[in-house]
């Protein structure tokens, strides 16, 4: 049923959607849509750094531009709550996976693609944009990371989670790395900064379009066996019956609710670090993609270092240690002085270096806690929580710097997640969880 194959097919899809979760979803669109907001905010300001007019969400809530991307995060999230545990059932009951996979990746490439349009003043657009493919990626690492199960036994999970995603930092680096290069010689190239911002857009959504090919080709006959229970049940019933299952699995929904709060923290930290570089720390816009150089190739060896780590001591006890040191980078972040590159250039390395390792093996843990049969359903609940879909993070972030004006406040507010996150997965028992969830322990927990 696994192969090396079909492990490295499924790799590539790391290596597909990190580029636009990299390039777009991290770097670019939150300064970029700030800078579209405060212009028709502000159309007078000298500077978007000094508009302190709020925009229109939804044509409903007053929201300062500086808010707006980690609000439009909260929203997909609240939104994906819902309409990725639909897209886990159906996925389940699919005897094709692959498909899943693909319509969901290119619906978001779509979307990704079509920020090349977005300029001037119109953020509207932008934030319609940010949701769609906000959504569509959180869909598709439903079906994607449900995949796992069928691909690695429980004493492989943790390597080839972990893999692949250093798999994805490189693919990722290497887009972020082309695109340094073309926002910090636009000149020599002959056209603006916003073009210039537009085609890296551009170019993320073109290169999960095209790499997605690979792994959706490469597990189109990854075997699936639907269960009959499954395969026959309407789907509304199916996540009812869901709902009320898991009561019987208390150590998952326990490990849920310690990454609901640590995982949160991570990710409101990587999509809000490019605005604080900028917008806080007044750091050039190519320092601030330097920086993030910097963290995806550490990121490569953090991702294997805490893979082998693992190996040894287990993936629980791993994680913690990284739990720790994401507390430690908040801090330090909150203390660092406006323009010290040096200062931040150390803590990029920092994110890069737990940054995967704590994803990815949190990922693998969880795949050993649920039932089989039920993957990609299970994975939906595990992917409303998961990257770029954080939500009590980024609503946090978002409402203290609407109060506060003030994004170091907004920062040292995430320790709360780090804590209690840290503290919840501690007591999770995760020898218990395997058992009761009916799978095989694997030999290092």
């Amino acid at each position: 049923m696994r192969s090396t194959r079909e492990q490295r097919a499924w790799y590539w899809y790391d290596w597909a959607n990190s580029a636009f979760y990299t390039t777009t979803a991290t770097v670019l669109i939150s300064p970029y849509l700030v800078s579209l907001a405060s212009t028709a905010a502000c159309p007078d300001a000298t500077g978007d750094a000094t508009c302190t007019n709020p925009v229109l969400l939804l044509g409903l809530f007053p929201v300062l531009p500086g808010a707006l991307p980690s609000l439009l995060a909260t929203l997909s999230t609240l939104v994906s709550a819902v309409v990725l545990l639909f897209i886990g059932a159906a996925a389940d009951r699919s005897a094709h996976p692959h498909r899943w996979l693909g319509a969901t990746a290119w619906l978001g490439a779509a979307a990704g693609s079509l920020m090349f349009l977005l300029m001037g003043s119109n953020w509207e657009l932008g934030a319609w944009l940010m949701v769609i493919s906000l959504l569509a990626f959180g869909a598709s690492i439903v079906v994607y990371d449900s995949m796992l199960v069928r691909i690695a036994g429980p004493d492989e999970r943790d390597r080839v989670s972990s893999r692949g995603w250093a798999w994805g930092y490189v693919g990722g680096g290497l887009l972020l790395a082309i695109n340094f290069a073309m926002m910090t010689f636009y000149a020599d190239l002959g056209i603006t900064k916003g073009m210039a911002v537009r085609l890296c857009l551009l170019s993320a959504g073109l290169w999960w379009a095209g790499f997605t090919f690979i792994p959706v080709l490469g597990l189109r006959r990854l075997p699936r066996d639907v269960p009959a229970e499954i395969a026959h049940r309407n789907p509304f019933r199916q996540l009812a019956a869901t709902f009320v299952e898991m009561r019987r699995y208390p150590q998952t929904l326990a490990f849920l609710l310690a990454f609901l709060f640590y995982n949160d923290g991570i990710q409101t930290v990587i999509v809000s670090a490019s605005v604080y570089a900028s917008r806080e720390l007044r750091i050039d816009d190519n320092l601030v993609l330097a920086t993030f150089l910097i963290t995806q190739f550490v990121a490569i060896l953090g991702a294997l270092g805490f893979g082998r780590i693992a190996a040894l001591i287990g993936a629980k006890k791993t994680v913690l240690i990284g739990i720790v040191i994401w507390l430690a980078v908040v801090l330090v972040g909150f203390l660092i002085p406006s323009g010290v590159v040096g200062a931040l250039f150390g803590l990029g390395a920092a994110i890069g270096l737990v940054m995967g390792g704590t994803q990815a093996l949190s990922r693998s843990m969880y795949s050993q806690l649920i039932p089989l049969g039920r993957e990609s359903e299970y994975f939906s609940f595990y992917q409303a929580m998961e990257r770029g879909t954080s939500w009590l993070g980024t609503l946090t972030f978002g409402l203290v710097f609407q109060f506060t004006q003030s994004y170091r406040l907004a920062l040292i507010a995430l320790v709360a997640f780090f804590v209690v996150g840290g503290i919840l997965l501690a007591r999770v028992d995760m020898r218990k969880g395997i058992i009761d969830a009916g799978n095989v322990l694997p030999k290092v927990l």
